[in-house]
Parts: C-alpha cells; structure tokens; sequence
C-alpha cells in the first residue's frame, strides 16, 4: 500500500491529559494519586505522562469523511476488507527528548512501515503496520501552521492548500528514518498493527475471530489489579481521542454486525492506558526506573461491564511481563516492557 499519511499538529495542552487522569481514576488502584482539583497551568510545563500521547494527534475529520462504522479512512485498504481489529504494537519514548504540558505544539506523522496479506480468499487478512512519529514541531512548522489558518480563514484556499502541501512534505522528510528504532528529532515511535478482513455476512464466521482466550500467564505476578470498564468510560475516552468507531458505542452494531457477542468493546488505546499507567506506578515504586519501550499482543477482545485484570512480573532488572486477563481468566493482551535508569531530565 503507498499512501501518505497526513501529519497532524497539535497544542499541549495540560486539558486533554488532566480529563484522561480524570477519567480513569475510578478504575485505577486506591495507591494511585488522584488527580488534581483543577487542571494544572501550563506554565508549570509538567511533563506528560506515560501513555497520555493517546489522547493527541487524533485527525480531526469531517463527519463526510468518517467510513460507515465511524472509523478513519487513511488506514483502510477500501471494500471489502471493512472490519478492521487492533492486533497490537510497540512503543518506544525517547528520554533524551521529554514532552511538556506547556501549550507548545507538537506533530505527529503516521507512516505505513509494512502491508501483509495472510490467509486466502474470503477468509485472508491484511496486516498493516502503522507508525506515528511523535515531535515537538520545528519554529518554522509552527509559523506555517500560522499561516495555513490565515490562508484559510480569508478562504484563500488555494494559498492554503500550496502551503498545507509544502507543510506535509517537511514534516515527513524531517521524522522519517529508515530505521524504525532510530528516533531522529522524535519523543515517542509507535507502531500500530492494524488487520483488516471482510464484513461476512455469516456471524458465525466473525464470532470465530472474536472468541475468549484459554492462555493463561506465565509468570506469578508481581502485581494484580480488576477493573470493570462502564459505558461511561468508554464514552469519555472516545470523546477524549475523537473516535467514533461503532464496536465502542454502539451495543446492537458491534454484536449483530460484526459478531461481538458480548457487545460494546473495550478500547485498544484504552487498555494500553490502564497497562502502561498501572505499570509506571509499579515500576517507581521498585527503583525510580523509566519505561524505554513496550511491546504486546491483542489476544482476545475485552468488554463493557465486564471485569479485566491487569498483572505483571518483573522479569529482570529491566524487564516486565505483562498481561491483561479477561472476566474468565484467559488472556487478552501479553505484553513486554524495557526499563533503563532515569536521566536528570526525565525525572523532573
């Protein structure tokens, strides 16, 4: 698939991160800190927290533009593949560039690392590897944002669109690296890998790909915590990240459409919140260490009202297993995170 993504630019606002800690502190431990009473100013320049980047860099589409399931359609091979499931990733931060709450703006450019068709006619998948690049925006990235808006506002569009194009370009030719672990100017590289199938018409068919997992965890773990995710919850957190896919909103469409027999599922991003931020508690706790990287598989779909219990081991001085189980014990997300010592700047 060759297709360019479109960057997205984005201010740091302590808001978004101050409604995401808002949101999910009910369903945290009772250790984690509460979140404050008021969203801290950005002069205070606080550093963003770990897994907050999913709240940013969401593109802003016109309601037109959206796929009939409320979905984004840059990623999307086109019919007949129109069931997309989020089958896992990677996350790497970079310490020698940490990102502040200070209202600077940031960018964020996707590129499809990898395409791979699995399986065969009707029954084939197509696996597409997605990457966001994550950076604080260059003084003349900013200055063209500028300029785009006034171009715009004045409906000098094609002034507009000449300079949004120019914008594009310098953006992806500064974040590119052929290397995905080479972080260039970047804070933050995740790959997302997105499968793609066809909408059967038989449940049965779909019902089969979205079953329970009998896994289990190999580790004792170092740490265990339920939560039972409400409509509530997954309502906010599509709000926050501006996602209107139906299998998170809509009982009805996620179980007689695409054959969730449970219904409403939980979020991708939203467990990888819970994991990394129950994680990063754990993790200061023992020796003050940072997350360098996370890496995990989505095993078996979680559910509205339904109990998830995340756990995880330490496995050596820089390695945790972790796992999220569903309500019967199976496993429903394995995961893998690197530590290393903090540096000065980090830990501020």
């Amino acid at each position: 698939m060759r297709r360019e993504l479109p960057a997205v630019f984005e201010d740091f606002s302590p808001q978004a991160s101050y409604r995401l800690e808002t949101a999910l502190a009910d369903y945290l431990p009772s250790t984690h800190l509460a979140p404050p009473l008021i969203p801290p100013p950005a002069s205070l320049a606080r550093k963003l927290p770990i897994a907050h980047h999913l709240c940013y860099f969401e593109p802003s589409r016109r309601s037109h533009e959206l796929l009939p399931d409320g979905t984004n359609p840059d990623h999307s091979p086109g019919n007949p593949f129109t069931r997309r499931m989020w089958a896992g990733g990677r996350i790497t931060w970079n310490q020698g560039i940490p990102l502040r709450l200070d209202g600077s703006r940031g960018v964020c450019a996707e590129f499809i690392r990898s395409v791979n068709v699995k399986g065969t006619a009707p029954n084939e998948k197509i696996f597409i590897e997605i990457e966001r690049r994550v950076a604080p925006a260059s003084a003349q990235e900013v200055a063209q944002c500028g300029e785009i808006a006034v171009s715009t506002a004045y409906r000098e569009d094609s002034t507009a669109a000449a300079l949004f194009t120019d914008l594009q370009h310098r953006v992806r030719q500064r974040l590119w690296r052929d290397q995905e672990e080479d972080f260039g100017p970047c804070a933050i590289v995740e790959t997302r890998n997105i499968v793609f199938m066809r909408m059967h018409e038989s449940l049965a068919v779909a019902k089969s790909s979205t079953s329970r997992s009998n896994l289990q965890p190999q580790h004792a773990p170092t740490y265990l915590h339920t939560a039972v995710p409400s409509p509530l919850l997954l309502f906010r957190f599509s709000a926050l990240t501006f996602n209107a896919h139906a299998i998170h909103l809509d009982s009805t469409y996620a179980r007689n459409i695409e054959g969730y027999a449970h219904g409403r599922l939980v979020h991708g991003p939203l467990s990888l919140a819970f994991i990394l931020t129950i994680l990063q508690a754990q993790v200061d706790r023992q020796d003050k260490r940072f997350i360098r990287s996370f890496d995990y598989r989505n095993l078996a779909p979680l559910y509205c009202d339904e109990a998830m219990t995340f756990g995880g081991a330490q496995t050596g001085d820089d390695r945790w297993s972790v796992w999220t189980q569903g309500p019967d014990g199976g496993l429903a997300i394995r995961g893998t995170a690197r530590t290393e010592t903090r540096n000065a700047e980090s830990a501020l």
